[in-house]
């Protein structure tokens, strides 16, 4: 969340209400990528997302047009699945919620070709998910390869995002060449890296011991000033060395509600579902609301003291809504 639109996020919590939607646009993915946390079993109510029933056409189209007109978000992410699987319905979306001032933030693989016409809708970033240099990115996400994904955002500005897992910081300066391809390309604006955040009792080859954990932040810290388009703050990597440790400590947590394909089930405690290990968490878009807590106000006061004290107030007006929603449901935005 951009910091001009603190004290917006801040009026929509006191009413109790939440200033980020994440949408799971469809169950369905062409690819098969380990460590993918929405296939995994327990990801939403107990189930995988492919388990959840999905709206398609006008149906997936009206619903969430309605869902944005009845709840005002500030921001949303529309994640999958692979929601290029639905780019027809995009196509028709898109243009109705950008025009309401929403900013949207579309999590892709680049599977598929963006459509041209999305680079000229305000309010839209592209966000492509990429796994390390080609050889590692291209084994763990084929067919998404590099070479697909170079061809598919011609004509666009797009934000990176790689997720940092220990079989990436076992190879050979594997993060550095990674960033030394990505950062020279034009059609890159920024580049995002989260730390691979595990489920409580998962066992991977992708989870960062914790002298790994601290070694890939030193190394991020390294490379920053190298390639400038990696986002990287001091107050984010503070957030990294000391992740919350509930979800009712992540302020990402709290403002955020994740809804899965069926529009209804939502997926807790965050969007990554499950029981995610937040003890270990890296997640980016955690780690930039936390480093936006400690922003300083007035008189000693930093954002995350306001919005622990605005969480406790929403919480209230939230409890009073609820009672009345079976004789108005839209009283409490549902």
């Amino acid at each position: 969340m951009l910091r001009s639109n603190i004290l917006h996020a801040w009026g929509r919590i006191l009413l109790g209400d939440s200033p980020v939607l994440a949408i799971e646009i469809t169950n369905r993915c062409p690819l098969s990528c380990p460590g993918c946390y929405a296939y995994a079993p327990g990801h939403v109510n107990g189930l995988s997302i492919e388990d959840v029933s999905e709206l398609v056409g006008d149906r997936l189209v009206e619903a969430v047009v309605d869902i944005i007109d009845r709840r005002h978000p500030l921001g949303l992410f529309i994640v999958g699945g692979e929601p290029l699987v639905r780019y027809r319905e995009l196509d028709a979306l898109l243009p109705r919620i950008c025009g309401r001032g929403v900013s949207v933030e579309i999590v892709t693989s680049a599977v598929r070709p963006i459509p041209r016409a999305w680079a000229d809708i305000p309010n839209l970033t592209m966000v492509v998910s990429i796994d390390g240099p080609r050889e590692e990115h291209d084994a763990r996400r084929k067919p998404a390869t590099y070479d697909r994904i170079l061809k598919h955002i011609e004509g666009h500005e797009i934000v990176v995002h790689c997720t940092l897992t220990r079989r990436l910081m076992l190879g050979e300066n594997r993060m550095e060449r990674f960033l030394d391809f990505w950062n020279k390309r034009p059609e890159i604006r920024a580049i995002r890296v989260s730390l691979f955040t595990p489920q409580i009792g998962e066992e991977s080859e992708d989870i960062l011991p914790p002298d790994m954990r601290r070694a890939a932040i030193e190394e991020l810290e390294r490379l920053h000033p190298l390639y400038p388009k990696l986002r990287l703050t001091p107050a984010m990597v503070e957030a990294y060395l000391n992740p919350p440790k509930t979800p009712k400590d992540c302020i990402f947590a709290q403002v955020t509600d994740c809804l899965s394909a069926d529009l209804q089930s939502r997926v807790e405690p965050c969007q990554l579902g499950g029981t995610p290990d937040c003890r270990n968490c890296g997640c980016v878009a955690a780690v930039g609301l936390q480093a936006v807590a400690g922003t300083p106000l007035i008189g000693g006061l930093k954002v995350g003291h306001v919005f622990r004290a605005s969480e406790r107030v929403g919480r209230g007006i939230r409890a009073v809504r609820s009672r009345f929603n079976g004789k108005n449901p839209h009283l409490n935005g549902q």
